[in-house]
């Protein structure tokens, strides 16, 4: 099912292991022109373009876009007592791991007189984009919330794909998730016309432009905050999910393919890979998996991914160049499950997560670990990082020098407005002394 990669005998350059990573046939360049026109609609004709939009791409049209605070509360008493308590539980774990993203402030004492404040504000507001296509993610609403709320975000916004299978609103298990948190400005809207009306507003509905846009979402979703970006920040141009498994002879096949399974049943276009220096394993786990993947219940779709090409097993020669096509590869999730995970781990310089052992999967992750599940796709964990408090944050420097600390540095000034032939700044200070 999953293609092979034997790397062994060969010690490729970091250029060519780029070329060598598995990658899905996805870019969001691709549907630029598309979602374009969809944002574009909205700014033109605001919420009945939001209806028409939820007509044409998810068949039903929503009696009202913006959900009544009531429907949310309701939502809230509708949960089922096993989710609710396991969105309670993920909400505290999240909560008390995203206060340690939050920096402290600093003061800076240059010399009698000066200093530099260094402090960290939250953004005002902020749309949060939790996707309701082939899946329902109230565990997002979790991740995207609560790290926001820790950085002391003072206005949130929800928006979801409008659902047919609940006229027209959003999914009840998200907005029991938003309720929970407290949050009453939800929107059932969804793809790239949902991106621009948080990025721009929409007047009738009450809707405020935001500042920032955060959360995963399809192609179209990840063009349209490539497009917005600019007019307001985004997180990440979140793609498919990937998992990435560096494993050893020691360990279980069975416990890998469930986990490369496990991600692959998100979407045709997810990405699993297995990176070994065991071909053993590398044999039970190719063996394991169709039993595996036929058994679950969105088999059809975990067959697709794993046959696509952004799947593999890969060979390698020992550990040190599995963490190489690792690190080449910048995993959205890695797990190490080898006889020394912490030595691996410490070579690891690029990945959104890292698992260490047996008993921390992806799926621990995803849920209840208290580590945040929005991370960077598709090689971008090499300069960017997943969702926390801090991407909610922004540095600030606050400069005070009184005049002997200003008198003291005075000359250096001169000297270098004059070297670069700008001497207005040079005698801005100046005529502070006259």
């Amino acid at each position: 099912m999953m293609q092979l990669l034997d790397l062994r005998g060969s010690t490729p350059t970091k250029a060519e292991l780029l070329a060598l990573v598995p990658r899905p046939d996805l870019d969001p360049s691709s549907a630029a022109d598309a979602a374009a026109a969809l944002i574009d609609d909205v700014r033109e004709r605001g919420a009945a373009a939001l209806a028409d939009q939820a007509e044409r791409f998810d068949r039903v049209r929503p009696s009202s876009i913006r959900v009544p605070a009531a429907d949310i509360a309701a939502a809230v008493e509708a949960l089922d007592p096993a989710v609710r308590a396991a969105l309670e539980e993920t909400i505290d774990r999240v909560r008390r791991a995203s206060a340690a993203q939050v920096p402290e402030g600093r003061v800076t004492v240059l010399g009698d007189g000066a200093q530099v404040v260094q402090r960290w504000l939250p953004v005002e507001r902020v749309g949060l984009y939790v996707p309701g296509g082939k899946a329902v993610y109230p565990s997002s609403v979790v991740m995207s919330v609560v790290p926001a709320q820790v950085a002391g975000v003072g206005s949130l916004a929800i928006a979801s794909p409008p659902q047919s299978d609940h006229s027209g609103s959003v999914h009840p298990v998200i907005l029991g998730a938003a309720g929970l948190l407290g949050v009453d400005e939800v929107y059932a809207m969804g793809g790239a016309g949902a991106i621009g009306a948080l990025a721009y507003g929409v007047d009738e509905l009450g809707l405020d432009p935001v500042d920032l846009i955060t959360g995963p979402g399809n192609v179209f979703v990840a063009s349209a905050k490539r497009l917005v970006s600019g007019v307001v920040g985004i997180d990440s141009e979140a793609g498919p999910t990937e998992i990435l498994v560096i494993a050893d002879e020691g360990a279980d096949p069975v416990v890998v393919a469930s986990d490369l399974v496990s991600q692959a049943e998100h979407d045709e276009m997810a990405a699993a890979v297995l990176v070994t220096d065991s071909a053993d394993l590398a044999q039970a786990v190719a063996v394991a998996i169709p039993e595996i993947a036929s058994a679950t219940k969105r088999s059809e779709r975990v067959h697709v991914a794993l046959s696509g090409p952004q799947s593999a097993i890969v060979l390698v020669d020992d550990l040190a160049q599995a963490v190489a096509f690792s690190n080449a590869y910048g995993p959205e999730h890695l797990e190490i499950i080898t006889t020394t995970p912490e030595e691996q781990a410490e070579r690891i310089v690029n990945a959104g997560a890292v698992f260490l052992g047996t008993h921390s999967p992806v799926s621990l992750g995803d849920y209840l670990a208290g580590s945040n599940h929005v991370l960077p796709t598709g090689g971008t964990s090499r300069f960017s990082s997943g969702l926390g408090a801090h991407t909610f944050l922004r540095p600030q420097q606050v400069i005070r020098y009184d005049a002997g600390a200003l008198a003291a540095v005075r000359g250096h000034i001169t000297a270098l407005s004059n070297a670069e032939d700008l001497p207005a700044h040079g005698e801005a200070v100046d005529a502070r002394f006259r």
